[in-house]
Parts: C-alpha cells; sequence; structure tokens
C-alpha cells in the first residue's frame, strides 16, 4: 500500500512538473513598445505577464533583454531571437563607444599644442573618417535591432496553446508573395508555418 502510494505521488510530481515546464507565459509589450519599427529608438523594452492595463504593470526587459529570458526559458526559436537582439545591442554599444572615442581623439589633437590650433592633420582625418564609419554602421546596426525582440515575445506567445492566442494571429501567413500559375498569371502566394 505504502509503495504504490509513494509511485502515484511521484508519478503525480513528475507529470505536475513537465507541465509547469511546459506552461509558457502570455507576454505583452507596453503600446509604445509594440509599434517600434525597423530604425526604432534603442531603449529598453517593457513587457508584463498580465493584462497590462496599468503602467505599474510594465516591467523593464533590461537593456540587453535579459529580465525577458527566464519567460523565454524552453522556447528555442524565442532564445535564439533574443540572442539576435543582445548581439545587436553590444554592437550598437561598439558603435557609441568607437563614435565617442573618435571624437576625443579629434579633440584632443585640437587641443595638442598649445600655439596654434589644428583642425585637418592626418590623426584628425583619421578620426574623422572613423567617426563617419560608425555613424553609417549604426544605420545597420539599429535597423532590425527592435524587430529581434519583438520576434522573440511573438515565438513566445505563438508556442502556446490555441486557447490562449488569438485566432487572427493564428490565421496570419507568415509570408506573402507574388508567383506564377501554370498558364503564366501572377498569383497571390501565401505561406504559412505549422506549429
Amino acid at each position: 500500500m505504502r509503495r504504490s502510494f509513494v509511485a502515484a505521488a511521484c508519478a503525480l510530481g513528475l507529470s505536475l512538473s513537465a507541465q509547469a515546464q511546459q506552461a509558457t507565459t502570455v507576454i505583452r509589450l507596453a503600446p509604445e513598445d509594440k509599434e517600434r519599427g525597423l530604425n526604432g529608438v534603442q531603449k529598453n523594452f517593457y513587457f508584463t505577464t498580465g493584462a497590462g492595463t496599468t503602467e505599474a504593470e510594465y516591467q523593464s526587459a533590461g537593456f540587453f533583454g535579459q529580465r525577458l529570458r527566464p519567460y523565454l526559458a524552453g522556447n528555442q526559436e524565442a532564445l535564439d531571437n533574443l540572442n539576435s537582439y543582445r548581439r545587436q545591442k553590444w554592437l550598437f554599444v561598439a558603435e557609441r563607444l568607437t563614435f565617442v572615442g573618435a571624437v576625443g581623439v579629434y579633440g584632443q589633437q585640437v587641443l595638442a599644442l598649445n600655439e596654434k590650433e589644428q583642425y585637418f592633420n592626418n590623426t584628425q582625418q583619421v578620426a574623422i573618417g572613423v567617426a563617419a564609419v560608425s555613424l553609417l554602421s549604426n544605420i545597420f546596426i539599429s535597423r532590425n535591432t527592435n524587430s529581434h525582440f519583438q520576434r522573440a515575445v511573438e515565438a513566445n506567445n505563438a508556442g502556446l496553446p490555441a486557447a490562449r492566442t488569438s485566432a487572427l494571429y493564428q490565421l496570419r501567413p507568415s509570408a506573402v508573395g507574388v508567383a506564377a500559375s501554370r498558364t503564366g498569371q501572377p498569383m497571390l502566394a501565401l505561406r504559412w508555418n505549422l506549429r
């Protein structure tokens, strides 16, 4: 009798822990963070796991999204997107440091000589070039940074049971394009990812 009770308790505990690991939480972004698109501002995202009716319910995901990571555990696609977001943020920090360093070198070279200020010697030309390349690279670095975070949240929410996600989200195609039919007429092509 005791052995069967212990075996039943162990089986129940294992099944509950497996269900707890599989149960994911719906993550909602703050309304202004949902609207961030390509080349959006580079500030922290705010999210909630509740209804999200007041501003106090939202919490910061952190500069690199580190506070969101525990909610995405077990969803590899969401974690991959969050890792891409973190990589882009590190590139953004490196670009900002490079730009500030180049401006600092230029300023130091201007004020290096006491009797005469120089504005375009060889070192200053290199500093201007590095600053310009840094600013141009910022365009490419910042272009998709926000979309990586948003895709991580979408991937997490897409892995939820059908009862907890909206029907419109489930019916949304993963790709839209144009294709040719057998007769050569153009057709609208839609593709869905099945999960």
